[in-house]
C-alpha cells in the first residue's frame, strides 16, 4: 500500500519523495520527515500560496481514485477482486496537474492533498478510535475536506458517516475554535459518486444540509457559543460523479470539469455566493508553508493526548443516540407537569408573597417515576453502561429541577411558618389580655411551637423522595426549629417589655401619690394646693428625704416582685429576670428623680414655702387662726415662721438622709450592669449620675434638687412673699376698730333731745331730711355713690377755677383792688405765669424791628 511513498519511520530518498509521503500512520505515529518532503517539492518556499485538500469517506468508496484522476497522484487504489483496505493512516501528495489546463481554467498552484484512511472498515471493526482522530486531523489543517460518498447513502445516518461528522464538529468545536479571535472556516465538498440522475443534485443538496444542521444543533458547545450555527464555521459545496466502471468517458469529463474549481476564487458582495475557485482566503489557515510540518505536528499531538476522543465502539454510539433520544422524550411530559409550578413559585417570589404550592410533593414524585419509569423501560435494552449513565443523568437533570422548586417551597413553607408562629401567639396573647391578663405566655408559645412544627414536619416529609439522599430535609427543619425558637426569644422580649412598661406605669402611679403626699405635708393645704387639712404632720420637717428614699424603695420592692412573678410565667431565663429588674430600678429612680423635679418647680414650690410660712404665722401651736391685735408679737412671730420656712430651702436643694447626711446609696440600689445585657437594652436609659461613670456626673451632681442660682432666686421670691404677709397683719392690726359702749348712745340722746324734738315739729324740715335720707339709699343700693361724688368733686374744681379767673379779671381792672394788694400800674410790665421763663425768672422782651430805625 503506497510502497512508492515515503512512509514514516524510514530514511525516505528522493525517488520516494517524487510520490508522496505518509503523514501519520495506522499506529498514530507522526512523521517528523514531513518538513524535507515540503523542502524537496519547493513548497516549503512557497509562503502563503499553497492550498491543503484532505478526503474523507466510508473505505472502498474510491477515494483514493478520486484524488488520483483529479490532481494526477498514485495514491493506491482497491483491488475489485479482493475489495481489501488500501489506505492506512494519513498520506500526502502534491498537485501533479500544477499548472494544466483543464476546460480553460488552471488549476492553483502548490496543492497539497491528503488521502485518509477510510472508516467503516472491517479490519478496525468497532474501533473507530483512529478514523475519528484522523477526521478531526483532516478537519482542523485542511481548508477543504472532500468528502466522498455514493449517491444511495445520502439520507443515511451510519452510511453518510453522520455519527462521525458530528463527533468530530464536537471536538473540533471544543478544542479548536473556541478560543479564536477570529474564525477560520472550511469547505465541506460533497462529491456524490454513482450518480446516475434519478434524483436531482439539489434535492441530494438539501438532504445533506438538513442532516448536517441537524446533528450540529445535537451536539455539545462551549459556553460562549451556545447559539452558533454550522454557517458560522463551515461552507458547503456539491458535486456529482457518474458511475466510473458503466460510465467511463462521462466520468472523465466531469472529473476534469470538476478539477477546474480547485482555484482561488472569492464572494460575491451582492448574494455571498462563490465566483471563481473553492480556494477562498479565509479557507486558508494563515500557516506559512514552511512552518506546516510543526503545525500539523502540534495539531495531532492535541488530537491524540485528547481524552474526549476516546470515543466508544458502535454499540455504544448506538446506545447513546437512542438513550438521547428517549431521554428528551420522557422529559417532555415531565416539563408539562413541572413547568407550570416552576412559575407559580417564580412569580410568587417576584411578588414578594410567600406561596405553599398544594400537594407539591405528590405531584413531583410522581412526574419523577413517571418519567424514569419510562425511560428504563425504552432504554434498558441498550447497552447497559451507556444506559446506566443515561439514566444518572437523565435522574440528575429531575432532581435538579425538583430540588430547586422543593427547597423553594420549604423556603415558603419556612417563611409563613414563621409568621403564623408569630401571629399566633400575639392573637392568643391579646385574647388573654382582654380577658383579664390570666394568660400564661410560656404555655402559649409552646403549644403554637409544637403546632407550627408539625405543619412544616408534615411538609417536608411530604417531599422527600425514598432513595434520594438531597430530599432529606432535616437539616431544613433544625435551622426552622431554630428560627422558631429565635423568633420565640424574640416574642417572649417583647412580651417582657410590655410587662417592664406596665410595672413602670404602676411605679409612677404609686410614686407620684407618695411623694406628692410627703412634699404637701410641708404645708397645711389652706393655701388652696390639695394638701390635706387634716391628718398628722411629721413631727419634724428635716426628714422630708428619709421619707422619701424609704416610700421609694417599698414601692420599688413590690414592682420587683411583680415583675419577677410574672416574669416567670414566660418561662424567662434568670439572666433576662436580672436584666428586666436591673432596667426597672433605673427607671423607677428616673421616675422619682421626674416627680421630684414637679414638685420642686417654681410655682410649685413657692406655694408650698408660703403655706407653710402661713401655718406657722397665722395659727398658734393648737392649729387656732390668729387675730392681730396692737399689743401682739407681730415682729417676733413673723421672724421665727420665716427663719423655720427659710430653712426649707437648704433641705430642699438636695436629696440627703437625716442620720448620715450623705445621699442614698445609689449605685448599691442600682447594682451593676448584668453581664447578659446587650446594647437594645440600654438604648432608652437615661444616664444616672454616680451609676454611669462614662457620662462624667457625679453623685453629688445626681442628688442636687435645686441649683444654687435657683436657691437665692427662691430666697428673694418667698421673703417678698411674706413680707407682703407681714404687711397685711399687721394692717389688720393697726386698722382694728373699738367697740363704742351703749352709756354713750344714752348721753347722745339725753343731751340732743331739743334738736331732735324741733326736727320732728317742722315738717319741712323733717321732709327734707327724709327724702335726702332716700335719695342717699337709692343712689348706694344703685351703686351710684362713687359717681355721684366723682361728679360733685369734678364740678367743685370747676368751680374753683372759674373763681379764680374772675378774681384775677376784677383785680387787673379795678385799680382800687391793684392797690389794696400793691399791684403795679396796668402799663407797666405785668407778672404773670406767661411772662415767666421755665426758672421762675422774667423772660426777656423781643426787640421790635421799629427801635432800629
Amino acid at each position: 500500500m503506497n510502497g512508492h511513498f515515503a512512509a514514516v519511520g524510514n530514511g525516505p530518498s528522493a525517488q520516494q519523495y517524487e510520490h508522496g509521503i505518509q503523514v501519520i500512520d495506522e499506529d498514530k505515529s507522526f512523521n517528523t520527515h514531513l518538513n524535507e518532503y515540503m523542502i524537496e517539492t519547493r513548497v516549503a518556499e512557497a509562503g502563503f500560496n499553497y492550498h491543503l485538500i484532505s478526503v474523507f469517506g466510508s473505505q472502498s468508496t474510491g477515494k483514493s481514485t478520486l484524488l488520483n484522476a483529479l490532481f494526477g497522484t498514485e495514491f493506491s487504489v482497491m483491488s475489485e477482486s479482493e475489495r481489501r483496505q488500501t489506505t492506512k493512516g494519513i498520506w500526502m501528495s502534491k498537485n501533479k496537474k500544477e499548472g494544466a489546463n483543464s476546460g480553460g481554467s488552471k488549476m492553483a498552484e502548490n496543492i497539497l492533498v491528503m488521502d485518509v484512511e477510510g472508516t467503516d472498515g472491517r479490519e478496525r471493526g468497532e474501533d473507530q478510535d483512529f478514523e475519528r482522530k484522523s477526521a478531526l486531523f483532516a478537519l482542523a489543517t485542511s481548508e477543504v475536506l472532500i468528502v466522498n460518498i455514493w449517491e444511495h447513502q445520502v439520507g443515511l445516518y451510519q452510511g453518510a458517516n453522520m455519527g462521525l461528522l458530528k463527533t468530530v464538529f464536537e471536538v473540533n468545536l471544543q478544542i479548536f475554535l473556541k478560543d479564536r479571535q477570529s474564525q477560520t472556516r472550511s469547505l465541506l465538498f460533497f462529491v456524490i459518486r454513482d450518480h446516475i440522475g434519478t434524483t436531482p443534485l439539489s434535492n441530494l443538496r438539501n438532504t445533506l444540509v438538513q442532516d448536517l444542521t441537524k446533528i450540529w444543533s445535537s451536539i455539545s458547545k462551549p459556553q460562549g457559543l451556545e447559539n452558533s450555527k454550522i454557517d458560522d464555521y463551515f461552507d458547503f459545496a456539491f458535486a456529482a460523479l457518474p458511475h466510473k466502471i458503466l460510465q467511463p468517458e462521462k466520468f472523465i469529463t466531469e472529473v476534469e470539469r470538476l478539477g477546474t474549481r480547485f482555484t482561488a476564487g472569492h464572494r460575491s458582495t451582492k448574494d455571498q455566493e462563490f465566483v471563481g475557485g473553492v480556494f477562498l482566503p479565509e479557507y486558508h489557515r494563515r500557516i506559512p508553508a514552511d512552518g506546516l510540518s510543526i503545525y500539523a505536528e502540534g495539531v495531532w499531538d492535541q488530537i491524540v493526548n485528547n481524552k474526549d476522543l476516546d470515543l466508544p465502539t458502535q454499540q455504544e454510539l448506538l446506545a447513546q443516540f437512542r438513550c438521547d433520544e428517549i431521554l428528551r422524550e420522557v422529559l417532555v411530559p415531565f416539563d408539562t407537569v413541572i413547568a407550570p409550578l416552576e412559575e407559580q413559585q417564580a412569580e410568587a417570589t417576584r411578588s414578594g408573597k410567600t406561596s405553599v404550592l398544594p400537594d407539591l410533593g405528590i405531584t413531583g414524585a410522581a412526574a419523577r417515576e413517571k418519567c424514569v419509569k419510562a425511560f428504563e423501560t425504552q432504554a434498558s435494552r441498550y447497552h447497559k453502561g451507556v444506559y446506566t449513565v443515561k439514566r444518572t443523568e437523565l435522574e440528575t437533570k429531575i432532581d435538579a429541577r425538583l430540588k430547586a422548586l422543593y427547597q423553594g417551597q420549604l423556603s415558603a413553607a419556612h417563611k409563613a411558618g414563621v409568621m403564623a408562629f408569630s401571629d399566633a401567639v400575639t392573637h392568643s396573647v391579646k385574647a388573654g389580655q382582654k380577658a383579664g391578663g390570666s394568660y400564661e405566655f410560656a404555655e402559649i408559645v409552646e403549644k403554637q411551637k409544637r403546632k407550627t412544627l408539625d405543619i412544616f414536619k408534615k411538609e417536608a416529609q411530604s417531599l422527600s423522595i425514598p432513595g434520594v439522599a438531597w430530599s432529606n430535609f432535616k437539616p431544613q427543619y433544625r435551622l426552622f426549629e431554630t428560627e422558631l425558637n429565635e423568633v420565640s426569644a424574640r416574642l417572649r422580649k417583647e412580651e417582657m417589655r410590655r410587662l417592664a412598661i406596665r410595672v413602670e406605669r404602676w411605679v409612677k402611679s404609686r410614686l407620684g401619690d407618695a411623694i406628692g403626699l410627703e412634699f404637701n405635708k410641708l404645708g397645711s393645704g389652706r393655701g388652696g394646693t390639695g394638701a390635706p387639712e387634716t391628718g398628722e404632720k411629721p413631727p419634724t420637717e428635716k426628714d422630708l428625704w428619709d421619707r422619701v428614699w424609704n416610700a421609694f424603695i417599698g414601692i420599688v420592692k413590690d414592682a420587683e416582685t411583680r415583675f419577677a412573678d410574672r416574669a416567670k410565667s414566660f418561662d424567662a431565663t434568670p439572666d433576662e429576670v436580672q436584666i428586666g429588674l436591673w432596667r426597672l430600678r433605673r427607671k423607677s429612680w428616673v421616675a422619682l428623680r421626674e416627680r421630684i423635679d414637679e414638685e420642686v418647680m417654681e410655682s410649685n414650690i413657692l406655694m408650698k414655702l408660703r403655706e407653710n410660712f402661713e401655718d406657722k404665722f397665722r395659727y398658734d401651736e393648737e392649729g387656732v387662726p390668729r387675730i392681730w391685735r396692737p399689743t401682739d408679737d407681730i415682729e417676733g412671730i413673723y421672724t421665727r415662721a420665716r427663719e423655720s420656712t427659710l430653712g426649707l430651702i437648704p433641705l430642699l436643694s438636695r436629696f440627703r438622709l437625716m442620720e448620715t447626711y450623705a445621699p442614698p446609696d445609689l449605685p448599691g440600689f442600682v447594682g451593676v450592669q448584668p453581664t447578659g445585657a446587650e446594647a437594645e437594652d440600654e438604648e432608652d436609659l437615661a444616664p444616672i449620675g454616680g451609676v454611669d461613670e462614662e457620662e462624667g456626673k457625679s453623685l453629688e451632681e445626681e442628688m442636687t434638687v435645686l441649683s444654687e442660682s435657683k436657691r437665692q432666686d427662691l430666697v428673694v421670691r418667698f421673703k417678698k412673699m411674706a413680707d407682703g404677709v407681714y404687711v397685711e397683719a399687721k394692717r389688720s392690726a393697726i386698722g382694728g376698730i373699738t367697740q363704742v359702749p351703749l352709756y354713750f348712745y344714752v348721753i347722745l340722746l339725753v343731751l340732743g333731745w331739743n334738736e331732735i324734738v324741733m326736727i320732728l315739729r317742722n315738717p319741712m324740715l323733717f321732709v327734707l331730711i327724709l327724702l335726702m335720707g332716700g335719695g342717699t339709699y337709692v343712689a348706694y343700693t344703685l351703686n351710684l355713690l362713687g359717681p355721684m361724688m366723682q361728679m360733685s368733686g369734678a364740678a367743685y374744681q370747676q368751680a374753683l377755677e372759674i373763681g379764680k379767673e374772675k378774681l384775677r379779671e376784677f383785680v387787673a381792672n379795678n385799680d382800687m383792688a391793684r392797690q389794696a394788694i400793691a399791684m403795679p400800674a396796668r402799663g407797666s410790665d405785668p407778672i404773670g405765669l406767661d411772662t415767666l421763663d421755665s426758672q421762675g425768672k422774667k423772660k426777656q422782651r423781643p426787640i421790635d424791628d421799629d427801635d432800629d430805625i
